[in-house]
């Protein structure tokens, strides 16, 4: 996950969507739904191009996933070498990620979290120590914590303030701290917060 030095409820305002999942962003949007400087209740005139439209689009993505321009280019590059439809395996990729499946488990609140849980050496795929975010994980992976207090400390707070569901192609034991990768996700498991056909089309052009 790349940094992000921009303020996450300004680029929540201008792209118009909570693309975090966080709810304090759904509350900013039902604050302030006009873009960052603008000011309220004022009409804005602008006819938007098809590539305003797809870039729009492909921001999305990138920003929830935290990727760089770089990283998500070459994930898309990989994705249209493979079989199958360029979207559907564009987003497959992008939850098969290991930060973003410590995500899903709800051993992070955030993307942003469960990053830096990685890089810091908290995650074990498959009993050895992984902290490489970009990860692909594939069926019979299993993820767990590192057998240490601080760690242990750390999932349990963020499970605590968790309220979203484990997908139906992981699944985890919250006794054990274990998760594990039953299947790869399908194309109809994954809600996505943007358009990828859109993205598609950018990166074609």
């Amino acid at each position: 996950m790349a940094r992000n030095s921009k303020a996450k409820g300004k680029i929540v305002r201008r792209l118009g969507v909570n693309i975090y999942g966080n709810s304090k962003y759904d509350k900013l949007l039902k604050k302030k739904p006009h873009g960052p400087g603008i000011e309220k209740g004022k009409r804005i005139r602008k006819k938007e191009s098809d590539f305003g439209r797809q870039l729009v689009e492909k921001q999305k993505i990138r920003f929830a996933y935290g990727l760089s321009e770089k990283q998500f280019y070459n994930l898309f590059v990989k994705a249209k070498r493979l079989s199958g439809l360029s979207g559907d395996n564009m987003m497959i990729l992008l939850e098969k990620r290991l930060d973003n499946v410590v995500y899903r488990l709800g051993l992070a609140t955030t993307r942003t979290q469960a990053r830096q849980l990685v890089s810091h050496g908290h995650i074990y795929v498959n009993g050895r120590r992984c902290n490489i975010p970009s990860r692909s994980l594939v069926e019979g992976d299993e993820v767990t914590i590192k057998d240490s207090e601080k760690s242990k400390k750390l999932v349990r707070e963020s499970l605590a303030r968790n309220n979203q569901s484990v997908p139906v192609w992981l699944t985890f034991s919250e006794d054990s701290l274990n998760g594990r990768v039953e299947r790869s996700p399908y194309r109809t498991d994954i809600v996505s917060v943007a358009n990828e056909q859109m993205v598609v089309e950018f990166y074609s052009r």
